[in-house]
């Protein structure tokens, strides 16, 4: 995959404090893995070289509002988010409580996403994009090549990868931009995820290489 700024985007998933920091909701289950990987420092790095290269960047949040507590079903990790509480906000049209909250962008991110350039787009609600406008915001801007990071691995990442690449995108994953949960019962996300980035992406790389690549 060709990396350039002319028809080549960001796409961060999840950049947020329930994953991302040592306070958040889910630290417990993801922080081994994000420690090990240097993801927080990786996907700064990421949003550095962006920024400083004239690369589009574009964030697919997840919000939950009180609404969507009312759901009948979930799958399990949406029940588990669901039950810690994990990116709650009080309300679609508010601000209301969000600053610091776990729901809101890790402090260290927010002079890239917070710009007035960066994209964000409107929630995804389980794991893909199918539901918000990232496809949308990309097309209208020529992107057709995709350079995705963010969290969590076998989760967002990979949701998000696969129907990228079936709206027809190219993709390359920055694998040690992403990490994911380690239980003893289900196992390692991250692990997971490698596997089937390796199968499915157009490229797998690590932060180096794409930094590299995009003129860092």
């Amino acid at each position: 995959m060709d990396i350039n700024k002319t028809d080549t985007g960001v796409v961060v998933t999840d950049p947020q404090n329930d994953f991302l920091s040592e306070d958040g909701v889910t630290w417990g289950l993801v922080g081994a893995s994000v420690t090990e990987l240097g993801t927080v420092g990786n996907i700064e790095r990421l949003f550095q070289t962006a920024k400083s290269n004239g690369f589009k960047v574009f964030i697919s949040p997840h919000y939950y509002y009180p609404t969507d507590h009312q759901w009948q079903f979930g799958g399990t990790l949406e029940n588990v988010m669901h039950d810690i509480n994990m990116f709650d906000r009080k309300g679609a049209l508010t601000m209301d409580g969000f600053d610091g909250s776990g729901a809101d962008w890790l402090e260290r991110y927010k002079p890239y996403i917070e710009d007035g350039e960066t994209v964000v787009t409107s929630p995804h609600k389980v794991y893909g994009p199918e539901n918000n406008d990232l496809v949308l915001q990309l097309r209208k801007r020529g992107i057709g090549k995709v350079i995705l990071a963010g969290m969590s691995a076998n989760l967002c990442v990979e949701a998000h990868l696969r129907e990228l690449l079936e709206q027809g995108f190219e993709v390359t994953v920055v694998k040690d931009a992403t990490a994911g949960a380690r239980h003893p019962e289900l196992g390692d996300g991250y692990e997971a995820a490698i596997i089937n980035f390796g199968y499915l992406a157009n490229a797998v790389k690590t932060t180096d290489e794409v930094v590299a690549e995009m003129g860092g």
